[in-house]
């Protein structure tokens, strides 16, 4: 085809696509069923994952909740069933690739194909670098990263096969800029919006329209893994205002949700911004939160 054609060709789509984008804004997203489609939440026992399996559940969605914590994920299942939903709940360790893959072969034989997976487990230790340990490194990223991997390649043939599903990360906006004390935290997060938007390119490029990504980018949660947090830009967030949207995202196919929006422009402005302005911005914001900092001796 003539490069030129090519061009032009490129040309309209985006402009169609700028057109089509502002025509949406007047009118109000369709929203699909999930009643009766099989969803996985990790981390389920706690936080965003607890609340999220309530609002499933509400939806009427077979769920199947995964969590370390065997009270945590088994009061959660209970709270679901009081709802009216048929609930499975695991112990996993999301850290363990042989845990995730035993406890996927179970689901597969009770329960039958995933069609929803939200990948949300997630730890934080909140140190400085020096301060961390080896084995909490290598934690974070087991849990926070490499077990979106184990989960989606082994739920994603059965999604394929039928062209169907919706694959959620759930990120942070960690994940878009870099905060002081949760080096760990920040690169798994940054990791996380990677996989997405890879995995969502890749699902493209197989030509799997029917297979959905949604990922999830809120500043700090008053989910109590960090302690103290506050910041002068944007509100500690409620859990169940964070799920709100969040469902809503799945709910209506949307591919990246920011809360506050406005951290969408935050990679934007690295581009643009002198280094001294960033450092700037970023003092500005004051984020603050209880971190093991190690002391620094500086020579005179």
């Amino acid at each position: 085809m003539n490069i030129v054609f090519e061009i032009l060709l490129l040309l309209l789509t985006i402009i169609y696509s700028y057109l089509e984008s502002f025509v949406k804004l007047f009118i109000p997203l369709k929203r699909k069923s999930v009643s009766g489609e099989t969803v996985l939440i990790t981390g389920a026992g706690h936080g965003i994952g607890r609340v999220t399996a309530t609002e499933f559940a509400k939806l009427h969605s077979v769920l199947v909740l995964w969590d370390i914590n065997k009270n945590g994920v088994e009061e959660v299942a209970a709270e679901c069933r009081k709802i009216g939903a048929k609930v499975y709940s695991y112990v996993v360790d999301c850290s363990k690739r042989e845990d995730i893959n035993a406890a996927a072969d179970k689901v597969k034989q009770e329960v039958g194909d995933v069609t929803i997976l939200i990948n949300n487990a997630g730890v934080v230790f909140c140190a400085d670098l020096l301060s961390l340990e080896d084995h909490q490194i290598q934690k974070i990223f087991e849990v926070n990263i490499l077990a979106h991997f184990w989960t989606t390649r082994t739920f994603l043939p059965s999604m394929m096969q039928n062209n169907h599903g919706h694959i959620v990360t759930i990120a942070s906006s960690a994940g878009l800029i870099g905060v002081p004390y949760l080096v760990d935290y920040c690169s798994t997060k940054f990791a996380a919006i990677g996989y997405h938007k890879a995995l969502t390119a890749e699902l493209a490029a197989l030509q799997m329209s029917g297979i959905k990504t949604t990922c999830l980018c809120p500043v700090f949660v008053d989910t109590g893994f960090v302690k103290n947090a506050s910041t002068r830009l944007a509100p500690i967030l409620k859990t169940e205002e964070v799920v709100k949207k969040l469902v809503d995202g799945i709910l209506t196919n949307k591919k990246i949700i920011c809360i506050p929006a406005f951290l969408l422009f935050s990679s934007v402005l690295e581009l643009f911004l002198p280094e001294r302005a960033l450092r700037a911005i970023n003092a500005f914001q004051k984020i603050k939160f209880d971190a093991k900092v190690q002391k620094v001796h500086k020579d005179k």
